[in-house]
């Protein structure tokens, strides 16, 4: 689950963007299945779940995590990058090979940054 500042935005960004299926849709709560393989992916208005959890909705910069798209193949990794600038996110770091494979990263409309990566050349 990420706390998101707009849901019906980032509702349109995971599901329309990046093609995600709609599995649970609520006032406050979306659950969205980002593809086979993938777990889901909870958006939770951002001051609910910081009132839920009892913390300071507040927070800049990198939060200490990312969230990885596994694909299987570079041009893959293109895609789904692109279809998340196109969404209107953010694009990271351009995607390039490394030694072990092909990757990037993109961030979300609320800046939750995402690894798009691939073994395959």
């Amino acid at each position: 689950m990420i706390g998101v500042k707009d849901l019906a935005r980032s509702k349109k960004f995971y599901g329309e963007g990046l093609g995600g299926k709609i599995e649970k849709d609520y006032p406050n709560f979306v659950e969205i299945k980002l593809g086979e393989g993938s777990s889901s992916l909870a958006l939770y208005e951002r001051e609910a779940a910081a009132k839920d959890a009892g913390v300071s909705s507040e927070g800049s910069g990198f939060r200490g995590v990312s969230f990885h798209f596994i694909v299987p193949s570079q041009e893959t990794v293109d895609e789904v990058i692109g279809k998340a600038k196109t969404a209107g996110g953010g694009i990271v770091k351009k995607a390039e090979k490394t030694q072990w494979g092909y990757f990037g990263y993109f961030s979300d409309p609320d800046g939750y940054l995402w690894k798009v990566a691939s073994a395959a050349y």
